[in-house]
């Protein structure tokens, strides 16, 4: 049973960082094929023709890994939901055979003014590779249940 952590219990300052996730080629070439098929993304044909030169994630497919990532990391938390997306950047192509990581930064908290139940959290959210290298990046505003108990 994982441990609910509730707005009480989270940290501004607070960083964690999950395991690492290799990124198969294939993956990237599947995932745009169903959900972003602009060329650089889903075929292997023409991407080196692109600025790119090869296949690379879509964003959409860079999110969903960070979000795949995340979880493992804030599981424990007793988030109600997700309420905005603030300066959203891909900083670097996600590319087949990188390795990459997430990361999670608490920066701000405030107990909600419309509903003392539940609290404001604010986070930075990152991917980043094994080189260190920033692949995507936002904050993000999110509804966090406040403790049962005072």
């Amino acid at each position: 049973m994982t441990i609910q952590r509730y707005f009480e219990d989270l940290n501004i300052g607070e960083v964690r960082v999950s395991s690492t996730r290799c990124i198969e080629r294939d993956e990237l070439i599947n995932f745009a094929r169903i959900y972003d098929p602009q060329y650089f993304h889903a075929d292997p044909s023409t991407a080196g023709e692109s600025f790119f030169g090869d296949i690379i994630a879509s964003g959409i497919h860079v999110m969903a890994i960070w979000r795949q990532l995340d979880h493992e990391i804030a599981q424990d938390i007793a988030w109600i939901c997700g309420l905005a997306w603030r300066n959203v950047i891909f900083k670097t192509a996600v590319r087949g055979g990188d390795i990459v990581h997430a990361r999670s930064e608490c920066l701000a908290k405030r107990v909600s003014t419309s509903d003392p139940r539940r609290g404001v959290v604010e986070y930075r959210y990152q991917l980043i590779k094994s080189d260190g290298t920033l692949a995507w990046e936002c904050e993000s505003v999110n509804l966090v249940e406040r403790s049962p108990t005072p």
